[in-house]
């Protein structure tokens, strides 16, 4: 007995020492992160597996060893372990009823999840390349800060913030999506800020299944298709394990409406609403006024003399001159400048809403996926299973972000033989010989941004069990690589120089032409821009050429780890756990771009599909947007972790506690050695299903690819405010990479309640956990409007990054650089609740209730720049962070049917914390800190949704859905220029939807 006991002892010495071996070696690049994988040892999640992190519920699935309990949360594996930080799990049963055409759009209903970006959002947008992308942000934090999982490893990203596509997932395989909510860097590593999201497949299949589903919005647009299916089959007397599934999905998408204010298929919320800028900083009266139909003053539909003796001269489809309606009895001054008296900077209000773009623009981008997904497993022993994965995925969008191509400082020569009689006389007589003119630019084609994402992503590894001196482990060794290839094309786009030699019109010999004669022996042909004059083919194809700009980006991930868990020492209170691993990642991407947007270079030389033309820039920013640049960089890392569970007590009397804690050390290739840590405990309470939970932790997130490397992406912004010369010009913003940045470095703390299923109410589960954390040296950039409005308030740092005055053909511009500046600060708290009655009245099969809500109490963003106030968006809707976020669930279910009831809503808001909303003459001085403003009130919204299934068979229902019941309309988030304005982030942009569809499983 003595020896045995002495020998175990030993082992165990051993065991610790191994451990202590790994955690010895040196950090040498950039991490990934793991959760454990619950797929093979846990069982199917129950249909009310939306429950209280924790509970029961998730705990008590059945492993395939029964002392073997998966905790997502934590890198532990031990029997009866309760994880301090919260975890949310959405179960299978909750994502087939909730109907959606992408899982994405089903987790990212939950409250915690605040600003994911799916296919409605990032349409106004041309050169950004996250149209269609489907990821998560918890917090508010930014998707940058949210870890995303498949089966608990990384996946490539699909863009070069290395946020994964969801899209790109085998959605069909998802048994379950665990949430954890919190910092979780020191169990998984970078980027687990905000916390982990880990989607679940079910690796051990058998059988067959299938979905296919279709859709409508009750507009009669949006249409949607579905179809998937999944095959598991074992083999060699149950050893071999393979599943494969497939699947494809087609979106129309939404819009994008006309000109003016009407929007797609009759939608008829849009109001143009703005915030107009009267100017005046201290007068007593409000600076901004938030006002419907507000009218740029700058271009309309068909053309507008927008300054100088013939301001106010516009032109109706036909090409004749009239007095354009300025709305708010606007006068043109007819000075330079182009200012209108009884107007406001840049805006009326009312008069000819013709030339509105906003309303141009897609509600929601059209996907098309196709997916493939195979994993082949073989158990070489009881315990041990070698595995291959291969996912493929194919992700394609197209949207709209604007009509035309709006254009407002236009030099027009009064020589132009188009421009009416009339006013050719009017330019004699005022003693001119040229004006300014802006347009909406109605007569071009509507520009189109397409974008192709394929992935191509293997996984090797082998997990089991082994004994070592005696004592049982568990261990899991993978190796990952991913390629992510993404094509950005934009249709219908001009080029700026060429368009301004088309529109510089002379007479020659009797014949119109352009009056450059190099542009006319390169193909220029005059375009007449006064009236809805369409260009012929020969001239649109000069200024529009066939091709476009063009960005094709190849991403790669290699990504490597080994980890062990066991418990070598039995303590006083249970055994000592302990999970430890080394990790290893590299991220590298390349872009390269067309010569007329990145500049004429080696990388992107000039060709038979982009020649050389002297009327272009050789450094690039042709295009009228979309001017995408060439870049490449990598990074790596090396890490490793240790995590540990003490027992601290197991009494009838005082319950059961642990202490849970981990640290990871961590070398950037970048930026050197960086360490996370955390620590928290349960407490189960003797009051009966009673326990209480806290942890804190310091967290990070490493500088992305794009942020160190970016190409330098440039952007073209109308009606960008001169706040020194109060007016609006256009801009061209380039933003650029900064290889100096440092990891951010996060501080996170949770104390949380649990009620987990008592004895006097077995089917009741409630949590209440509170949040507090700060991130410090946050990678953000100062918008381009920031940076200006910085200089002219006197902060001398930021005056070297534009130029507004730009002479000599160059354009105005703004660059715009990510540091390490800023902090962001947010606490508030969660309430998660469920309860199961079964056969409720009497009636046949289960009634179960959920909620959850996030109440977010502060999101504090300080620039870090002197002077500058910090800024907190908590309840301001027109971001991420409402005041208040519910999510409600009630399903009844038996034998044969089972109805859906959901709730979503979240509370009224204002526009901005930061505004001081003062009436006429009660106004203090408006600053660029705390502005003024009349009215800071956004409503919020309350949408129902229902859903029902029938089952046909055993194996067959069939299902319906409705989303938006009441067709609930957004509210107006009106900004300081044109646009949709509104925010598509928490607001549903696309009224009622239908969807009705089969599913089957054999």
């Amino acid at each position: 007995m003595g020896n045995a006991h002495r020998s175990r002892k030993l082992g165990n010495a051993t065991s610790i020492a191994v451990l202590s071996l790994l955690l010895a070696t040196p950090a040498v690049a950039q991490q990934s992160t793991e959760l454990p994988d619950s797929t093979r040892s846990a069982a199917p999640a129950t249909p009310e597996t939306l429950v209280t992190p924790n509970s029961p519920a998730v705990q008590e699935e059945a492993p395939a060893t029964a002392s073997d309990i998966v905790v997502t949360g934590t890198r532990i594996t031990a029997s009866g372990f309760n994880a301090p930080t919260p975890t949310t799990v959405i179960g299978e049963a909750q994502i087939q009823a909730n109907a959606q055409p992408n899982i994405f759009n089903t987790v990212a209903q939950l409250p915690s999840l605040q600003g994911s970006t799916g296919a409605a959002t990032g349409t106004f947008s041309t050169s950004s390349g996250s149209q269609g992308l489907s990821s998560f942000s918890l917090r508010g934090l930014g998707t940058m800060r949210t870890l995303t999982l498949l089966d608990g490893q990384r996946v490539v990203g699909a863009n070069v913030t290395g946020v994964p596509d969801i899209s790109q997932f085998p959605q069909l395989l998802i048994k379950r999506v665990d949430i954890v909510t919190g910092g979780a860097s020191a169990s998984y590593g970078s980027d687990a800020v905000g916390g982990v999201i880990n989607f679940i497949t079910d690796t051990r299949f058998e059988g067959a299944k299938f979905n296919a589903q279709t859709g409508v919005s009750t507009y009669g647009d949006g249409g949607q298709a579905l179809v998937q299916a999944a095959l598991g089959k074992s083999f060699a007397g149950d050893r071999l394990h393979v599943v494969v599934s497939g699947e494809y999905s087609k979106d129309q998408g939404v819009g994008p409406g006309n000109f003016g204010e009407d929007l797609a298929s009759g939608r008829d919320w849009y109001r143009a609403t703005t915030f107009v800028d009267t100017g005046i900083r201290d007068n007593g009266n409000p600076q901004f006024l938030v006002r419907d139909h507000g009218q740029a003053y700058k271009y309309t539909k068909y053309g507008l003399i927008n300054a100088g003796p013939l301001q106010g001269i516009a032109f109706d489809a036909d090409g004749r001159p009239f007095a354009f309606n300025y709305g708010s009895n606007g006068v043109p001054a007819k000075n330079a400048n182009g200012d209108v008296t009884g107007c406001f900077v840049g805006f009326c209000v009312g008069g000819d809403q013709s030339g509105h773009v906003g309303s141009g623009t897609s509600l929601q981008s059209a996907l098309e996926r196709i997916n493939g997904y195979t994993r082949i497993g073989y158990d070489v022993a009881a315990d041990t299973e070698l595995y291959l994965t291969a996912n493929i995925a194919q992700v394609k969008s197209s949207n709209q972000p604007n009509p035309g191509a709006a254009k407002d400082n236009l030099t027009v020569q009064c020589s132009n033989p188009y421009l009416p009689a009339s006013v050719t006389a009017q330019c004699a007589a005022a003693g001119i010989t040229q004006f300014r003119y802006g347009l909406s630019n109605a007569i071009l084609p509507n520009i189109k941004v397409n974008t192709d994402r394929r992935q191509y992503r293997f996984v090797g590894g082998l997990k089991g069990k082994a004994e070592i001196f005696g004592d049982s482990w568990t261990y899991d060794l993978y190796y990952e690589h991913g390629i992510n290839v993404t094509d950005i094309n934009v249709d219908n786009i001009s080029l700026n120089g060429r368009y301004n030699q088309a529109i510089n019109a002379v007479r020659l010999n009797g014949e119109i032409v352009c009056a450059d004669a190099a542009a006319r022996a390169n193909g220029c042909q005059p375009i007449n821009i006064f009236g809805n004059n369409r260009p012929s083919a020969t001239a649109l194809s000069y200024i529009v050429p066939q091709d476009g700009p063009f960005q094709h980006t190849r991403q790669t991930q290699d990504a490597a780890a080994a980890s062990i868990s066991g418990t070598p020492i039995d303590l006083w209170a249970g055994p000592l756990a302990i999970a430890a691993g080394i990790e290893w990642r590299q991220e590298a991407y390349r872009v390269r771009a067309d010569p007329y947007g990145a500049g004429v270079s080696d990388l992107s030389p000039n060709s038979a599909m982009y020649p050389s033309d002297p009327a272009l820039l050789p450094a690039g920013n042709n295009w009228y947007a979309g001017n995408y640049k060439n870049g490449s960089g990598k990074y790596n890392v090396v890490e490793s972790f240790v995590e540990l569970n003490l027992p601290l007590l197991d009494s009838d009397t005082l319950g059961r506690a642990n202490l849970n804690g981990a640290g990871r050390a961590t070398r950037y290739s970048t930026s050197g050695v960086v360490y996370a840590w955390k620590v928290g405990g349960t407490w189960d309470t003797p009051l009966d299903g009673f326990r209480l939970r806290a942890v804190t932790s310091r967290d990070v997130r490493a500088p992305n690819l794009s942020e160190l490397f970016a190409a330098p992406t440039t952007t073209t912004v109308p009606n960008f405010t001169d706040p020194f010369n109060k007016t609006q010009v256009l801009i061209i913003q380039n933003t650029i990479g900064n290889t100096n940045l440092r990891p951010e470095l996060a501080r996170s703390t949770e104390v949380g309640a649990v009620l987990a299923q008592p004895s006097w109410l077995p089917g009741l589960s409630l949590s209440f956990d509170y949040y507090d954390i700060k991130v410090d040296d946050v990678v953000s950039s100062l918008s381009a409007q920031q940076i200006v409005n910085l200089c002219f308030e006197g902060n001398t740092t930021t005056c070297g990054a534009f130029n507004l005055q730009a002479t000599g053909g160059a354009p105005n511009f703004v660059n715009v650089q990510a540091f390490n500046l800023a902090s962001i600060k947010t606490r508030g708290f969660d309430i998660e609740a469920s309860y199961q009655w079964k056969q409720p009245l009497g009636l046949d099969g289960n009634l179960t209730l959920r909620g959850l809500g996030t109440h977010v109490i502060e999101f504090v963003t300080d620039s870090g720049l002197t002077g500058v106030k910090p800024v907190d968006s908590a309840g301001a809707n027109s971001g991420a962070t409402p005041d208040w976020k519910w999510l409600a669930i009630q399903t009844y279910e038996n034998e044969n049917f089972s109805l859906l009831l959901q709730e979503r809503w979240f509370s009224d808001g204002v526009y901005g914390n930061q505004y001081v909303v003062c009436a006429p003459g009660t106004c203090p001085r408006s600053t660029n800190d705390n502005p003024t403003i009349d009215r800071n009130r956004m409503k919020g919204a309350f949408y129902f949704d229902i859903g029902a299934t029938v089952n046909v068979t055993k194996q067959v229902s069939m299902f319906v859905k409705v989303d938006n019941v009441f067709d609930h309309d957004p509210e107006p988030s009106p900004q300081t220029n044109t646009g949709l304005d509104v925010n598509p982030a928490l607001y549903d942009t696309l009224g009622r939807f239908f969807r009705i569809g089969v599913r089957g499983r054999f």
